[in-house]
């Protein structure tokens, strides 16, 4: 297993954190708040900078709000600074872990997606139905609140097994810890 150092400076870099932003923002650009971030984007790309840098950075409260979409689904928003920076982690990290997916898994991977996903699940019920000849049986499930039930432990020695750099430790553990009851508790108050 292939051990990754050094992450901590290529997610933090000014060129990286510029990348997400690009990668972010699109689609996004009539959204109130994303259009104040971006009024003053230099100096708040270099802002988060050197928070990250001087490890100052505190990921900030998620907005909580309800969509139907459609069954109505309670949805906690980082804010744009947070959301960029999660873009960068992503960039850093999607190549170390993508390969370690399931190639049946579609959702939130580049390059897959719904379609894609329909077409391999279509392609599944013709061969083990053989083509409508015999039965096939199919669940469809939801993991009601799953992000809520994510144990952050675990998910922390799964990243520290290819991960060994303390200081990108230090921010995944704070990224990932800013979604926990704490933070939902201070969303009620």
């Amino acid at each position: 297993m292939k051990i990754y150092r050094n992450l901590f400076n290529r997610i933090i870099s000014a060129e990286n954190l510029f990348s997400a932003w690009s990668t972010f923002k699109g689609g996004k650009r009539d959204k109130p708040d994303v259009m104040r971030f971006e009024r003053h984007l230099e100096e708040n790309i270099f802002e988060l900078h050197r928070d990250l840098t001087s490890r100052l950075y505190r990921h900030g409260p998620y907005r909580s709000f309800y969509v139907r979409d459609p069954k109505q689904r309670h949805i906690h928003k980082a804010t744009v600074r947070d959301r960029v920076l999660h873009h960068a982690i992503f960039s850093a990290l999607n190549p170390i872990f993508e390969k370690t997916f399931i190639s049946a898994s579609f959702s939130c991977r580049v390059g897959f997606g719904t379609h894609k996903g329909v077409t391999v699940l279509e392609r599944m019920i013709r061969a083990v139905a053989q083509n409508g000849t015999h039965p096939c049986f199919i669940l469809k499930c939801d993991i009601r609140k799953f992000f809520d039930s994510v144990d952050h432990g675990i998910l922390m020695q799964i990243l520290k097994r290819r991960i060994k750099d303390d200081d990108a430790l230090w921010l995944l553990g704070e990224v990932i810890e800013s979604y926990g009851s704490k933070s939902r508790e201070r969303e009620r108050e």
